[in-house]
Protein backbone atom coordinates (compact mmCIF):
# COMPACT_ATOMS: atom_id res chain seq x y z
CA UNK A 1 0.00 0.00 0.00
CA UNK A 2 1.57 3.68 -0.82
CA UNK A 3 1.83 5.94 1.70
CA UNK A 4 -0.97 8.31 1.20
CA UNK A 5 0.96 11.87 3.09
CA UNK A 6 -1.25 14.53 3.35
CA UNK A 7 0.62 16.69 4.55
CA UNK A 8 4.14 15.85 2.65
CA UNK A 9 3.62 16.20 -1.49
CA UNK A 10 7.09 15.33 -3.05
CA UNK A 11 7.24 16.32 -6.55
CA UNK A 12 10.03 14.86 -9.35
CA UNK A 13 10.68 16.10 -12.88
CA UNK A 14 13.00 15.08 -15.20
CA UNK A 15 14.30 17.56 -18.20
CA UNK A 16 15.90 16.15 -21.35
CA UNK A 17 18.46 18.69 -22.78
CA UNK A 18 18.00 18.82 -26.74
CA UNK A 19 20.38 21.58 -27.43
CA UNK A 20 22.86 19.30 -28.50
CA UNK A 21 20.58 17.83 -31.01
CA UNK A 22 18.77 20.96 -32.76
CA UNK A 23 22.50 22.51 -32.78
CA UNK A 24 23.74 19.46 -34.70
CA UNK A 25 20.49 19.65 -36.99
CA UNK A 26 21.41 23.23 -37.36
CA UNK A 27 24.88 22.58 -38.71
CA UNK A 28 23.75 19.92 -40.65
CA UNK A 29 21.28 22.06 -42.50
CA UNK A 30 24.10 25.00 -42.91
CA UNK A 31 26.04 22.42 -44.88
CA UNK A 32 23.79 21.38 -47.13
CA UNK A 33 22.75 25.00 -47.94
CA UNK A 34 26.53 25.57 -48.58
CA UNK A 35 26.99 22.90 -50.51
CA UNK A 36 23.87 23.42 -52.76
CA UNK A 37 25.70 27.38 -53.79
CA UNK A 38 28.95 26.31 -54.47
CA UNK A 39 27.65 23.69 -57.35
CA UNK A 40 28.64 25.69 -61.12
CA UNK A 41 25.57 27.26 -62.55
CA UNK A 42 26.00 24.54 -65.71
CA UNK A 43 25.39 22.05 -62.77
CA UNK A 44 22.50 23.62 -61.54
CA UNK A 45 20.88 24.12 -65.21
CA UNK A 46 18.90 21.36 -67.03
CA UNK A 47 20.25 20.42 -70.31
CA UNK A 48 17.34 21.77 -72.68
CA UNK A 49 15.57 19.73 -75.07
CA UNK A 50 15.09 20.03 -78.19
CA UNK A 51 12.58 22.15 -79.84
CA UNK A 52 9.44 20.63 -81.01
CA UNK A 53 8.42 21.37 -84.43
CA UNK A 54 6.26 24.14 -84.93
CA UNK A 55 2.93 23.17 -86.33
CA UNK A 56 1.50 24.78 -89.29
CA UNK A 57 -1.39 26.95 -88.36
CA UNK A 58 -4.25 25.52 -91.36
CA UNK A 59 -7.89 24.35 -91.25
CA UNK A 60 -8.78 22.50 -87.62
CA UNK A 61 -9.98 19.31 -87.97
CA UNK A 62 -13.75 17.86 -87.01
CA UNK A 63 -12.66 17.92 -83.30
CA UNK A 64 -12.04 21.57 -83.54
CA UNK A 65 -7.83 20.92 -83.16
CA UNK A 66 -5.22 22.36 -85.73
CA UNK A 67 -4.04 20.41 -89.59
CA UNK A 68 -0.97 18.74 -88.98
CA UNK A 69 1.97 17.18 -90.94
CA UNK A 70 -0.40 13.29 -91.18
CA UNK A 71 -4.12 14.76 -90.24
CA UNK A 72 -5.70 17.21 -88.07
CA UNK A 73 -5.06 16.81 -84.85
CA UNK A 74 -7.88 16.05 -82.27
CA UNK A 75 -8.58 18.13 -79.30
CA UNK A 76 -11.95 16.93 -77.98
CA UNK A 77 -14.83 20.16 -77.35
CA UNK A 78 -15.61 21.02 -73.90
CA UNK A 79 -18.90 20.36 -73.04
CA UNK A 80 -21.24 23.24 -71.42
CA UNK A 81 -20.94 21.41 -67.59
CA UNK A 82 -23.27 23.03 -64.81
CA UNK A 83 -21.20 24.92 -61.90
CA UNK A 84 -20.43 22.54 -59.20
CA UNK A 85 -22.75 22.33 -56.44
CA UNK A 86 -21.38 23.25 -52.93
CA UNK A 87 -21.65 20.13 -50.94
CA UNK A 88 -23.03 20.06 -47.53
CA UNK A 89 -20.57 18.72 -44.81
CA UNK A 90 -20.65 16.08 -43.91
CA UNK A 91 -22.28 14.49 -40.14
CA UNK A 92 -20.30 12.58 -38.33
CA UNK A 93 -20.45 8.88 -38.56
CA UNK A 94 -22.54 7.53 -35.37
CA UNK A 95 -21.11 4.96 -33.84
CA UNK A 96 -23.70 1.71 -32.32
CA UNK A 97 -24.84 2.10 -29.05
CA UNK A 98 -23.35 5.21 -28.28
CA UNK A 99 -25.57 8.39 -27.51
CA UNK A 100 -25.67 11.86 -29.17
CA UNK A 101 -23.06 14.41 -27.62
CA UNK A 102 -25.35 16.86 -25.33
CA UNK A 103 -24.25 19.25 -22.33
CA UNK A 104 -25.86 18.08 -18.64
CA UNK A 105 -25.01 18.61 -15.35
CA UNK A 106 -24.75 15.37 -13.71
CA UNK A 107 -26.02 15.47 -10.29
CA UNK A 108 -23.17 13.79 -7.23
CA UNK A 109 -23.98 10.55 -5.82
CA UNK A 110 -24.14 11.69 -1.75
CA UNK A 111 -22.51 9.13 0.93
CA UNK A 112 -23.47 8.99 4.42
CA UNK A 113 -21.84 6.91 6.74
CA UNK A 114 -24.38 6.08 9.73
CA UNK A 115 -23.15 4.60 13.11
CA UNK A 116 -26.20 3.01 14.78
CA UNK A 117 -24.87 2.29 18.79
CA UNK A 118 -26.44 1.44 21.76
CA UNK A 119 -26.42 3.91 24.91
CA UNK A 120 -23.68 2.07 25.96
CA UNK A 121 -21.55 2.46 23.04
CA UNK A 122 -22.33 -0.66 21.23
CA UNK A 123 -22.67 -1.23 17.22
CA UNK A 124 -25.84 -2.67 16.16
CA UNK A 125 -25.31 -5.09 13.51
CA UNK A 126 -27.65 -6.81 11.22
CA UNK A 127 -30.23 -4.08 9.58
CA UNK A 128 -30.91 -3.80 6.30
CA UNK A 129 -31.26 -1.28 3.78
CA UNK A 130 -35.17 -1.34 4.13
CA UNK A 131 -34.27 -0.14 7.79
CA UNK A 132 -33.00 3.31 7.37
CA UNK A 133 -35.16 6.20 5.55
CA UNK A 134 -32.57 9.43 4.84
CA UNK A 135 -34.20 13.03 3.97
CA UNK A 136 -32.82 16.02 3.01
CA UNK A 137 -34.66 19.17 3.86
CA UNK A 138 -36.87 16.90 5.22
CA UNK A 139 -37.69 15.67 1.47
CA UNK A 140 -37.43 11.40 1.54
CA UNK A 141 -34.36 9.94 -0.61
CA UNK A 142 -34.12 6.88 -2.78
CA UNK A 143 -31.47 4.70 -1.37
CA UNK A 144 -29.62 3.45 -4.53
CA UNK A 145 -26.18 2.01 -2.57
CA UNK A 146 -26.28 0.07 0.82
CA UNK A 147 -23.51 -1.93 2.73
CA UNK A 148 -21.42 -2.24 6.04
CA UNK A 149 -17.69 -0.47 6.39
CA UNK A 150 -15.75 -2.93 8.58
CA UNK A 151 -12.30 -1.09 7.43
CA UNK A 152 -8.85 0.59 8.36
CA UNK A 153 -9.08 4.12 9.23
CA UNK A 154 -7.32 7.31 8.35
CA UNK A 155 -6.84 9.42 11.40
CA UNK A 156 -5.21 12.45 12.41
CA UNK A 157 -4.32 13.09 16.04
CA UNK A 158 -4.79 16.71 16.54
CA UNK A 159 -3.47 17.15 20.57
CA UNK A 160 -3.35 20.62 22.52
CA UNK A 161 -0.12 20.81 24.31
CA UNK A 162 0.01 24.62 25.74
CA UNK A 163 1.84 25.53 28.89
CA UNK A 164 -1.38 26.04 31.16
CA UNK A 165 -1.66 23.87 34.19
CA UNK A 166 -0.29 20.35 34.41
CA UNK A 167 -3.58 17.94 34.37
CA UNK A 168 -4.78 19.49 31.15
CA UNK A 169 -1.08 18.41 29.58
CA UNK A 170 -1.23 14.87 31.46
CA UNK A 171 -4.83 14.31 30.33
CA UNK A 172 -3.32 15.25 26.62
CA UNK A 173 -0.62 12.79 26.67
CA UNK A 174 -2.31 9.47 28.02
CA UNK A 175 -4.86 9.90 25.76
CA UNK A 176 -2.41 10.50 23.10
CA UNK A 177 -1.18 7.43 24.38
CA UNK A 178 -4.26 5.42 25.06
CA UNK A 179 -5.35 6.24 21.35
CA UNK A 180 -2.02 5.19 20.01
CA UNK A 181 -2.60 1.75 21.22
CA UNK A 182 -5.60 1.01 19.56
CA UNK A 183 -4.10 1.18 16.25
CA UNK A 184 -4.36 -1.85 13.93
CA UNK A 185 -1.61 -2.58 11.55
CA UNK A 186 -3.49 -1.51 8.37
CA UNK A 187 -4.13 1.94 9.99
CA UNK A 188 -2.70 5.49 9.05
CA UNK A 189 -2.04 7.98 12.19
CA UNK A 190 -0.77 11.34 11.68
CA UNK A 191 -0.03 13.58 15.19
CA UNK A 192 -0.05 16.56 15.24
CA UNK A 193 0.38 19.42 18.73
CA UNK A 194 -0.54 22.67 18.92
CA UNK A 195 -0.08 25.85 20.84
CA UNK A 196 0.18 29.02 19.29
CA UNK A 197 0.06 27.26 15.89
CA UNK A 198 0.28 23.41 14.95
CA UNK A 199 3.31 21.26 14.72
CA UNK A 200 3.32 17.86 12.82
CA UNK A 201 5.77 15.63 14.97
CA UNK A 202 4.74 12.34 13.05
CA UNK A 203 3.14 11.91 8.90
CA UNK A 204 1.05 9.39 8.34
CA UNK A 205 2.63 6.56 9.69
CA UNK A 206 1.24 2.68 10.40
CA UNK A 207 4.05 2.57 12.46
CA UNK A 208 3.20 2.44 16.73
CA UNK A 209 6.49 3.53 17.59
CA UNK A 210 6.88 6.99 14.93
CA UNK A 211 3.61 7.88 17.36
CA UNK A 212 5.53 7.39 20.68
CA UNK A 213 8.28 8.81 19.83
CA UNK A 214 6.39 11.79 18.78
CA UNK A 215 5.11 11.76 22.06
CA UNK A 216 7.86 11.35 24.50
CA UNK A 217 9.70 15.12 22.25
CA UNK A 218 6.87 16.54 23.92
CA UNK A 219 8.74 18.00 27.04
CA UNK A 220 7.82 21.24 28.08
CA UNK A 221 5.56 23.40 26.28
CA UNK A 222 6.77 26.40 24.84
CA UNK A 223 3.64 28.90 24.67
CA UNK A 224 0.45 29.65 26.93
CA UNK A 225 -1.19 30.28 23.74
CA UNK A 226 -3.80 27.85 22.39
CA UNK A 227 -5.28 28.73 19.07
CA UNK A 228 -7.81 25.78 18.56
CA UNK A 229 -9.65 26.79 15.63
CA UNK A 230 -6.17 28.16 13.57
CA UNK A 231 -4.73 24.59 14.14
CA UNK A 232 -8.34 22.81 13.36
CA UNK A 233 -9.08 25.29 10.23
CA UNK A 234 -4.99 23.91 8.91
CA UNK A 235 -5.68 20.14 9.79
CA UNK A 236 -8.97 20.16 7.89
CA UNK A 237 -6.84 21.78 5.24
CA UNK A 238 -4.50 19.45 4.97
CA UNK A 239 -6.89 16.28 5.11
CA UNK A 240 -8.72 17.40 2.15
CA UNK A 241 -6.17 16.64 -0.06
CA UNK A 242 -6.28 12.52 1.34
CA UNK A 243 -8.95 9.97 -0.44
CA UNK A 244 -11.39 8.17 1.31
CA UNK A 245 -12.78 9.14 4.91
CA UNK A 246 -10.77 10.38 7.18
CA UNK A 247 -11.36 11.25 11.56
CA UNK A 248 -9.78 13.63 13.00
CA UNK A 249 -9.07 13.20 17.18
CA UNK A 250 -9.41 16.63 18.70
CA UNK A 251 -7.60 16.23 22.54
CA UNK A 252 -8.30 19.44 23.59
CA UNK A 253 -9.81 21.66 26.18
CA UNK A 254 -12.20 23.59 24.13
CA UNK A 255 -10.71 27.00 24.60
CA UNK A 256 -9.22 29.08 22.02
CA UNK A 257 -7.07 31.88 22.95
CA UNK A 258 -5.13 34.00 20.05
CA UNK A 259 -6.34 32.41 16.67
CA UNK A 260 -6.55 34.47 13.66
CA UNK A 261 -9.84 32.39 12.56
CA UNK A 262 -13.22 33.47 13.95
CA UNK A 263 -15.30 30.66 15.42
CA UNK A 264 -17.97 31.40 12.62
CA UNK A 265 -15.05 31.18 10.15
CA UNK A 266 -14.19 27.44 12.17
CA UNK A 267 -17.93 26.44 11.60
CA UNK A 268 -18.50 27.29 7.80
CA UNK A 269 -15.40 25.20 7.50
CA UNK A 270 -16.68 22.38 8.81
CA UNK A 271 -19.75 22.86 7.06
CA UNK A 272 -17.73 23.14 3.99
CA UNK A 273 -15.66 19.45 4.67
CA UNK A 274 -16.08 16.19 2.90
CA UNK A 275 -15.74 13.00 4.56
CA UNK A 276 -14.02 14.03 7.36
CA UNK A 277 -15.65 12.79 10.75
CA UNK A 278 -14.34 14.93 14.11
CA UNK A 279 -14.75 13.10 17.38
CA UNK A 280 -13.54 15.73 20.53
CA UNK A 281 -12.05 14.72 24.00
CA UNK A 282 -12.07 17.11 26.83
CA UNK A 283 -9.07 17.39 28.92
CA UNK A 284 -8.62 18.92 32.44
CA UNK A 285 -12.35 17.86 33.53
CA UNK A 286 -10.98 16.67 37.12
CA UNK A 287 -9.38 19.66 37.49
CA UNK A 288 -12.41 22.10 36.42
CA UNK A 289 -14.88 20.13 38.45
CA UNK A 290 -12.00 20.61 41.22
CA UNK A 291 -11.72 23.93 41.15
CA UNK A 292 -15.46 24.75 40.66
CA UNK A 293 -16.11 23.28 43.71
CA UNK A 294 -13.95 25.35 45.82
CA UNK A 295 -14.65 28.46 44.25
CA UNK A 296 -10.83 28.67 42.34
CA UNK A 297 -11.98 28.77 38.60
CA UNK A 298 -10.41 32.31 38.22
CA UNK A 299 -6.98 30.40 38.47
CA UNK A 300 -7.69 28.12 35.06
CA UNK A 301 -8.25 31.45 33.04
CA UNK A 302 -6.10 34.59 32.40
CA UNK A 303 -6.22 38.00 34.19
CA UNK A 304 -8.44 39.32 31.18
CA UNK A 305 -10.91 36.90 31.57
CA UNK A 306 -14.43 37.89 32.99
CA UNK A 307 -16.31 34.52 33.75
CA UNK A 308 -13.77 31.80 33.73
CA UNK A 309 -16.88 29.36 34.38
CA UNK A 310 -18.19 31.01 31.22
CA UNK A 311 -15.79 30.07 28.44
CA UNK A 312 -14.88 27.01 29.57
CA UNK A 313 -18.37 26.28 29.09
CA UNK A 314 -18.12 27.69 25.40
CA UNK A 315 -15.53 26.05 25.71
CA UNK A 316 -17.65 22.70 25.87
CA UNK A 317 -19.88 23.71 23.54
CA UNK A 318 -17.30 24.31 20.77
CA UNK A 319 -16.00 20.74 21.10
CA UNK A 320 -19.56 19.25 21.20
CA UNK A 321 -20.34 21.26 17.68
CA UNK A 322 -17.89 20.05 15.88
CA UNK A 323 -18.27 16.54 16.80
CA UNK A 324 -21.88 16.73 15.73
CA UNK A 325 -21.75 18.83 13.01
CA UNK A 326 -19.20 16.19 10.81
CA UNK A 327 -21.13 12.96 12.70
CA UNK A 328 -18.44 12.67 14.73
CA UNK A 329 -18.94 12.35 19.03
CA UNK A 330 -17.77 14.36 22.19
CA UNK A 331 -16.02 13.01 25.17
CA UNK A 332 -15.76 14.25 28.83
CA UNK A 333 -13.87 11.25 30.41
CA UNK A 334 -13.23 11.85 34.32
CA UNK A 335 -10.88 9.34 35.26
CA UNK A 336 -8.22 7.64 33.18
CA UNK A 337 -10.68 4.36 32.75
CA UNK A 338 -12.65 6.74 31.25
CA UNK A 339 -9.97 8.10 28.66
CA UNK A 340 -9.54 4.13 27.39
CA UNK A 341 -13.03 3.60 27.15
CA UNK A 342 -14.16 6.71 25.06
CA UNK A 343 -11.21 5.31 22.70
CA UNK A 344 -12.52 1.77 22.36
CA UNK A 345 -15.84 3.40 21.53
CA UNK A 346 -14.45 5.66 19.28
CA UNK A 347 -12.52 2.85 17.56
CA UNK A 348 -15.68 0.53 17.75
CA UNK A 349 -17.68 3.58 16.15
CA UNK A 350 -15.58 3.93 13.09
CA UNK A 351 -14.88 0.77 11.79
CA UNK A 352 -18.35 -0.29 11.94
CA UNK A 353 -20.74 1.80 10.66
CA UNK A 354 -23.02 1.51 7.75
CA UNK A 355 -22.65 3.43 4.64
CA UNK A 356 -26.06 4.96 3.06
CA UNK A 357 -25.75 6.05 -1.04
CA UNK A 358 -28.50 8.43 -2.52
CA UNK A 359 -27.97 11.28 -5.49
CA UNK A 360 -30.49 14.33 -4.44
CA UNK A 361 -33.70 15.14 -5.82
CA UNK A 362 -32.60 18.81 -5.53
CA UNK A 363 -30.07 19.21 -8.09
CA UNK A 364 -29.39 22.76 -7.83
CA UNK A 365 -25.93 23.54 -7.87
CA UNK A 366 -25.87 26.41 -5.59
CA UNK A 367 -23.46 25.42 -2.77
CA UNK A 368 -26.18 25.82 -0.42
CA UNK A 369 -26.12 23.60 3.12
CA UNK A 370 -28.55 20.24 2.77
CA UNK A 371 -29.62 19.09 5.93
CA UNK A 372 -29.59 15.32 6.46
CA UNK A 373 -32.03 13.30 8.51
CA UNK A 374 -31.29 9.53 8.85
CA UNK A 375 -33.68 7.57 10.92
CA UNK A 376 -34.55 3.98 11.99
CA UNK A 377 -38.18 2.32 9.88
CA UNK A 378 -39.83 -0.91 10.46
CA UNK A 379 -41.72 -2.68 7.61
CA UNK A 380 -44.79 -0.22 8.15
CA UNK A 381 -42.49 2.81 8.18
CA UNK A 382 -43.04 3.54 11.80
CA UNK A 383 -39.81 4.04 13.74
CA UNK A 384 -38.31 0.82 14.82
CA UNK A 385 -37.94 -0.33 18.00
CA UNK A 386 -35.54 -2.81 19.39
CA UNK A 387 -35.44 -5.45 22.49
CA UNK A 388 -32.55 -7.47 24.11
CA UNK A 389 -32.54 -10.65 25.26
CA UNK A 390 -35.38 -10.20 27.73
CA UNK A 391 -37.54 -8.17 25.40
CA UNK A 392 -36.82 -4.89 26.93
CA UNK A 393 -36.87 -2.02 24.75
CA UNK A 394 -32.99 -0.72 23.91
CA UNK A 395 -32.51 2.55 23.54
CA UNK A 396 -30.52 3.68 20.66
CA UNK A 397 -28.90 6.50 18.83
CA UNK A 398 -27.91 7.22 15.24
CA UNK A 399 -24.82 9.02 14.37
CA UNK A 400 -24.16 10.86 11.28
CA UNK A 401 -22.98 14.06 10.04
CA UNK A 402 -26.02 16.79 9.66
CA UNK A 403 -25.55 17.76 6.76
CA UNK A 404 -23.55 18.70 3.44
CA UNK A 405 -22.63 21.55 1.37
CA UNK A 406 -23.85 20.68 -2.31
CA UNK A 407 -21.50 22.04 -5.28
CA UNK A 408 -21.72 25.02 -7.31
CA UNK A 409 -21.86 24.93 -11.12
CA UNK A 410 -18.45 26.56 -11.87
CA UNK A 411 -17.09 23.63 -9.26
Amino acid sequence: MHLRTGFKKLHTSKAFDRCGLAAAWALVSCFCMAVLLSLPAQAQTATPSPTPKATPSGNTGEAGGPQGDIGPIAIPKKKDEPPPKEEKPKQPKKIEDMPNFSLRVSVPLVTVDVGVLTKDGVFVPGLKQQNFRVSEDGVPQTISNFGLIQAPITAVMLVEFSKNFGQFQYDSLYASYTFAQTMKKEDWIALITYDIKPHILADFTQDKRNIYEGLRSLQFAMSAESNLFDSLYDTIDRLEGVEGRKYIILISSGRDTFSKRTLDQMLKKIEGTKDIDIYSISTGVALRNYAESHGLMSYLCGITTFNCNMEFLQADNQLKSFAKMTGGRYYQPLFQAQFREAFLDIAQTIRNQYTLAYRPSNTKLDGSFRKIKVELIGPDGSPIRMKDEKGKDVKYQIVSREGYQAKREVE
